[in-house]
């Protein structure tokens, strides 16, 4: 059965980020994905220079009219990720209220891009649009720590405010949450961080129940752009293979993620040279040459089901 996304992020020239981390692997997986790029920039905003343009909310709107007219507009999936102008991101919430009228079933996959370690990269404004109109409309989110304190306005100090705030969220809408990242401590040490999931799944008989999960994934010492993109795109795919089991999910995304940034990491190593710190161009995702590793990851990241907070 074929599956399409629709894919709305940003797009780069040179490199992988937003649509450009995400088109790939997704199409290695058998996934048919069209991409509204969000912005064309040259690379991403980590370089010394960057140049290009970026979409209205108008343009938008005329892309997927045409779509639109075409009578093509049947999804199974909606990615959404950086988006930084609050009509812009009005306009994809009306899209995916439609497409939710054209086919019921479609998943909509938002990561909710607005900061990280306290600080926020997008404008205040839209933190009402998200919590307001793009989370209630969300199946599946994938927040870090400080975003999914944004949403719920509660902090997170531990292992039990984690599992709190994704209950919170889950009564926003979305039936699956992932903390991709927290400050939490890792029973394995400092060199290690930990992600939470929470699943609520209804049974045959109607009856429902819920599976949360934490991991401990390797920390690496280097800035990547697009792994937060490659995440959403890879929960996408294997919530979809493994829809009522978020720990095999959650375990194969996490190792795909692994595979490749060990892949770039060794990549940007060698090209930079001994004692040198590689530069945004070599740290960029050797995606390509991790195809094997996309499409069937060995896991070396476990999750843990939670069993005092599942049910």
């Amino acid at each position: 059965m074929e599956c399409r996304v629709l894919s709305v992020q940003s797009h780069v020239v040179r490199g992988y980020v937003g649509n450009k981390s995400a088109t790939f692997p997704l199409q290695v997986l058998g996934f048919e994905v069209d991409s509204i790029n969000s912005v064309q920039f040259s690379n991403h905003t980590g370089y010394a220079h960057w140049k290009g343009q970026v979409l209205t909310a108008e343009e938008l709107n005329v892309l997927y009219e045409g779509i639109k007219l075409n009578k093509v507009n049947h999804y199974d999936y909606i990615l959404t990720g950086y988006s930084r102008d609050t009509s812009f991101l009005g306009t994809v919430v009306d899209i995916i209220q439609e497409l939710k009228k054209v086919n019921p079933n479609l998943v909509y996959v938002c990561d909710p891009v607005m900061g990280d370690h306290g600080a926020m990269y997008v404008p205040e404004k839209l933190l009402p649009v998200y919590k307001d109109k793009v989370v209630p409309l969300a199946n599946l989110l994938t927040p870090n720590q400080f975003e999914a304190e944004l949403l719920t306005g509660r902090k997170i100090n531990t292992e039990e405010d984690a599992v709190e705030v994704m209950d919170l969220l889950h009564k926003m809408g979305p039936e699956t949450v992932v903390l991709t990242s927290t400050d939490l401590p890792s029973k394995l040490g400092d060199q290690f961080l930990v992600a939470l999931g929470s699943q609520k799944i209804v049974k045959p008989d109607g009856t429902k129940i819920s599976q949360k999960i934490c991991m401990d994934i390797p920390k690496v010492d280097a800035v990547f752009v697009g792994t937060g993109d490659l995440f959403a795109a890879m929960l996408l795919a294997w919530t979809h293979q493994h829809p009522k089991d978020l720990k095999t999910a959650c375990e194969k995304t996490v190792s795909v993620m692994h595979h490749v940034i060990k892949r770039t990491m060794a990549y940007a190593n060698e090209i930079a040279g001994p004692g040198k710190r590689p530069s945004p161009a070599q740290l960029e995702l050797r995606m390509v040459q991790s195809k094997a590793d996309i499409e069937n990851p060995a896991v070396v990241v476990e999750a843990k089901v939670l069993k005092k907070f599942s049910n």
